[in-house]
């Protein structure tokens, strides 16, 4: 396990489900904290900016000096230009460890199918596993990875 991911231990449905990529619900201010302590570097927030929260996210991802980065993924939402920006924050990190998250690691679980296929070579049924095992409990949410990853597979 990396020290990301040990940062982020306490964080709803925590996981690392590739190397780099941290994975989960909603963090605390004090989550934020140790990831950033731990080496974190990409905030990828795919909560609305107007859900709740009990803290203010982008700001204190600014004050620790982490890249905050918000797709808002809901219903009007689940389109390419949304699957593309989340792909695109999670490939261009680098060797910047990414915290993904939203309120439960639902929505994470179905943006992350195109990448573990595409990217990550696993075949469907893994990468729905893989997801599910992120968080994924949606169908529309899992379709909507799946309907990407069809239409962009080489």
């Amino acid at each position: 396990m990396s020290k990301p991911f040990e940062a982020l231990a306490e964080v709803p449905n925590a996981c690392q489900p590739v190397p780099g990529l941290v994975t989960g619900g909603q963090p605390s201010a004090a989550d934020l904290e140790r990831f950033r302590a731990a080496g974190g570097g990409i905030l990828l927030d795919l909560r609305d900016p107007m859900e709740p929260r009990s803290f203010d996210e982008p700001s204190a991802a600014r004050v620790l000096g982490l890249e905050y980065v918000n797709v808002s993924v809901h219903g009007s939402t689940l389109n390419d230009a949304t699957m593309e920006r989340i792909l695109d924050t999670i490939r261009s990190a680098g060797d910047r460890p990414v915290f993904m998250h939203c309120g439960s690691g639902n929505r994470v679980g179905g943006a992350l199918i195109p990448y573990f296929m595409l990217d990550h070579g696993l075949e469907e049924d893994d990468a729905v596993v893989q997801a599910m095992r992120v968080g994924l409990r949606s169908a529309e949410l899992m379709e909507w990875g799946l309907d990407y990853t069809r239409r962009h597979q080489p």
